[in-house]
């Protein structure tokens, strides 16, 4: 232990874990509105009365809730770009595509939240009282304007705190991206701490950036939830 060096550490790799940090954040808030995107349309299908539909999306939920993110990372990186070109050299012949790091990242990412994410959209819908619903028809509202102009807003009052811990739980999730060579905060501290053998040290220095993003967005979220109670 008399051996650690985490001044030189700090000094060399803190530009580089910056430079990854902002990676992260952008990673996080393009899968994230991804995410919302995806919650929110599995959540009105389910509560839609199409029953095939509903069972289609269940499937899917269960197809990605059963299976990690670290193989639907890999799936999206490697192998689906794969299917992809396959089936476009029946028409096109030498036909490739590639999905870069940061893509497939964000559709992973954003696929496998979404689905999380919907069950907090769906869950807070029904606990909207249906007589909310029931005032806006008798008002002269159609189904669809009941549901998002007044179920849909008040049902985001519910759901805000657990999407605020989907948020942080993204942000750190991001660390598996580094299986996909996505220049993210652990690939970049691997490769630093390979060259130098400051490995104590280097993913130390990971672990506190997580902790100095993570801490605040929690405890702003956990003062988000509760001035949301106050209200409800």
């Amino acid at each position: 232990m008399n051996n650690l060096d985490f001044g030189t550490a700090f000094r060399e790799l803190t530009p580089s874990l910056l430079d990854a940090l902002w990676l992260v954040v952008s990673l996080s808030l393009v899968s994230y509105a991804l995410a919302l995107v995806v919650g929110m349309l599995i959540a009105l299908g389910r509560l839609s009365q199409n029953k095939v539909l509903g069972t289609l999306l269940t499937g899917l939920l269960e197809l990605v809730r059963g299976t990690p993110l670290l193989v639907q990372l890999l799936y999206v990186y490697y192998v689906l770009p794969e299917i992809i070109s396959r089936i476009g050299m029946l028409w096109i012949p030498d036909y490739r595509v590639n999905i870069g790091a940061f893509t497939a990242g964000v559709l992973a990412l954003g696929l496998n939240y979404g689905c999380y994410m919907s069950e907090v959209f769906r869950s807070s819908i029904l606990a909207i009282d249906k007589g909310q619903k029931e005032a806006a028809l008798a008002l002269g509202y159609t189904s669809r304007q009941a549901m998002f102009h007044i179920v849909i807003p008040q049902s985001f009052q519910i759901s805000i705190p657990p999407l605020g811990n989907y948020f942080i739980m993204m942000i750190k999730d991001t660390s598996l991206c580094a299986f996909i060579t996505l220049g993210e905060i652990i690939l970049t501290t691997q490769a630093y701490a390979s060259q130098t053998f400051l490995t104590i040290e280097s993913y130390t220095l990971a672990a506190l950036i997580y902790l100095v993003v993570s801490f605040p967005l929690g405890r702003g979220v956990r003062a988000l939830e509760r001035r949301m109670s106050r209200h409800v």
